[in-house]
């Protein structure tokens, strides 16, 4: 499809959930002969994989600092990136002898835009989230919605112009849109760094099309052109199974494969409910007290994963697994604390159920699994995730909705329990697994996406080589 003249860079915004899904998206590149070079820098050196192709190189860039303690994080990480690796990437850029050809970045760091004008060269968004949640997004920042009365965090914010009209109170719009000062610096920093992204080349999306085929079209139509390239579940899938070592993808588990894989096989197919919330939210004491007690009172197996604090680092309230749970569903319950293997677990067999924060990994991830999905979204792009999945796909209900939609336990405990049932949503789920793996097989439309994108990568590479 290519030849290997044609390099583009690779510049993940610097945190595992963002950085895994560019690096599975780089690997299909590098399958098509593409020479990438990721951006990363020394804290997630670790994610890349090791001698993976000689196609696939890094430049190592310096971790971002926080000297205003003030500021908000995710700002003041862009700006440190802007101001410093900026001229480490044009320096390099310019010495290479195969001068890259686009620059492919996460859409939180909409200021390469700038970069690839000044490279000379297309800047393609990478889109951690769904097309749903990047129209939702676009159309909030560039619109800018008021809420007239800021004391009702009921107050409805609508987007009339996206399929199906949508609409969320406002607590559930992004706290970066609602939370600074509308005008301030942070908040025009935050949409500026959007609008880059609308005016930008191109957008690669970890979707695929038949799941969701009217907000592609809906992008298309929004940014003028046709180079929105769905290309998803970009995960390491082989010949349409889960490929035999991705728990390498990520962090380092604090349960080894081997006795996760075997306290699984030792349970009934589909018996099994797997209860994860990404690596960045943790469960408020609360939140971990009415999950615990209704996972005892669903009698079903389980496996739970927990997020606890990093070494050095504390949470400003995390709860964490109540004393004597362990033992009480012992047998029945397998609790991980850290980092868990989330693919191989929801690929085996044993798992049929899946109570997820709604992260967009963990969507992809849950759908090509083919499990059924119990939504407790937490914030950001997850309260649009849950709703495509639940009122559009139907292959979820809904768990909770972050700290102001919570069930009792006894509620709770009941969806769980019925979620493992061949329900409705069960069937839509393993429907939705064959179009997905279809997608990515052989011809399919993710595939089909995929070698248009290089077609266009090579010809741009062509033209500069020949300028």
């Amino acid at each position: 499809m290519s030849t290997a003249t044609t390099h583009v860079l690779a510049y993940p915004f610097p945190t595992s959930g963002h950085v895994i899904p560019l690096l599975d998206f780089t690997k299909t590149l590098v399958s098509r002969g593409v020479h990438v070079t990721v951006l990363v820098t020394p804290y997630n050196e670790a994610l890349l994989p090791k001698n993976y192709s000689p196609l696939l190189q890094t430049l190592l860039l310096p971790e971002p600092q926080f000297p205003n303690p003030k500021q908000n994080r995710l700002v003041s990480m862009v700006t440190f990136m802007r101001h410093h690796h900026y001229p480490i990437i044009m320096d390099w850029a310019q010495a290479q002898p195969i001068p890259p050809a686009a620059i492919i970045s996460d859409f939180f760091l909409g200021w390469t835009h700038l970069l690839a004008r000044d490279l000379h060269v297309p800047r393609v968004v990478f889109s951690p989230s769904g097309a749903f949640a990047l129209s939702v997004s676009y159309s909030l920042w560039r619109d800018a919605p008021q809420n007239d009365n800021p004391e009702d965090p009921n107050g409805v914010v609508s987007f009339p112009n996206l399929p199906n009209s949508p609409f969320y109170p406002w607590w559930q719009i992004t706290h970066l849109f609602h939370d600074t000062e509308r005008g301030g610096p942070e908040w025009k920093f935050h949409r500026e760094n959007m609008l880059l992204n609308i005016d930008s080349w191109g957008v690669v999306i970890n979707t695929f099309t038949e799941l969701e085929q009217v907000y592609l079209n809906h992008l298309k139509k929004e940014l003028g052109h046709e180079r929105v390239f769905a290309v998803g579940p970009v995960l390491p899938i082989q010949t349409g199974s889960i490929s035999t070592k991705p728990e390498e993808r990520g962090g380092n588990s604090t349960v080894s494969r081997h006795d996760i894989m075997e306290w699984l096989d030792a349970r009934d197919k589909g018996s099994v409910v797997y209860v994860c919330f990404g690596s960045r939210t943790f469960l408020t004491s609360s939140q971990m007290e009415v999950l615990t007690r209704a996972l005892e009172i669903s009698g079903v197996n389980f496996v739970l994963s927990v997020r606890v604090p990093e070494k050095g680092h504390v949470a400003k309230e995390h709860g964490t697994v109540p004393r004597g749970f362990s033992d009480r569903v012992k047998g029945r319950g397998f609790v991980i604390e850290g980092w868990a293997p989330q693919l191989v677990i929801l690929s085996h067999r044993a798992v049929g159920a899946f109570v997820s924060h709604c992260g967009w990994n963990s969507v992809v991830e849950g759908l090509i699994s083919g499990v059924a999905m119990l939504t407790w979204p937490m914030g950001a792009d997850q309260y649009t995730n849950a709703k495509l999945l639940v009122d559009e796909l139907g292959v979820a209900v809904r768990a909770a909705e972050g700290e102001k939609v919570i069930p009792e336990a006894s509620e709770l405990g009941k969806r769980i329990e019925e979620a493992l049932g061949r329900t409705k949503e069960r069937v839509k789920a393993e429907m939705l697994r064959d179009d997905a793996l279809l997608a990515i097989g052989n011809g399919g439309s993710s595939q089909r996406e995929l070698d248009a994108l290089v077609k266009l990568l090579s010809e741009v590479q062509r033209v500069e080589s020949t300028s």
